[in-house]
């Protein structure tokens, strides 16, 4: 496993990232003031995205149904835990994008290289009523 996002696990035989991309950003707003330079101000964290890329080959990895896992997910509009194979706990996060090239096709029309990228939001873990909850 390298990767969990709520039920949904990054692996081989699903969807094998090549790279991760992880932006955080911190607001220091600044006011004008006559005659100085502007007074700025740290007013704590801003927004934090990863971004998820890689080449699926569906005859060895993962393909179209994994994919479209990711974008149920997504159209459901809810906050899931991201979390490594090694532990790590990033936070609860939403799918904000999922972009798609398909190339090299067989005769019937499938992809036999997908490339994707899949971006991830983080939401502030008090946002719990963006948990996702499994349906039976």
């Amino acid at each position: 496993m390298m990767m969990s996002f709520g039920l949904f696990v990054f692996a081989l035989a699903t969807v094998p990232y090549q790279e991760l991309q992880r932006q955080l950003a911190w607001r220091h707003p600044s006011t004008s003031r006559v005659g100085a330079m502007p007074a700025h101000q740290f007013t704590g964290r801003d927004e934090e995205t990863i971004t998820l890329s890689g080449t699926l080959l569906p005859e060895i990895t993962g393909g179209r149904l994994s994919l479209s896992e990711l974008e149920d997910m997504a159209e459901q509009g809810q906050a899931w835990p991201l979390i490594e194979g090694t532990g790590y706990y990033y936070g609860l996060y939403v799918v904000t994008a999922l972009n798609t090239s398909r190339t090299l096709f067989f005769s019937d029309g499938a992809a036999r290289r997908i490339e994707f990228q899949l971006t991830l939001k983080r939401v502030d873990d008090t946002r719990a009523d963006l948990l996702g909850t499994v349906s039976q």
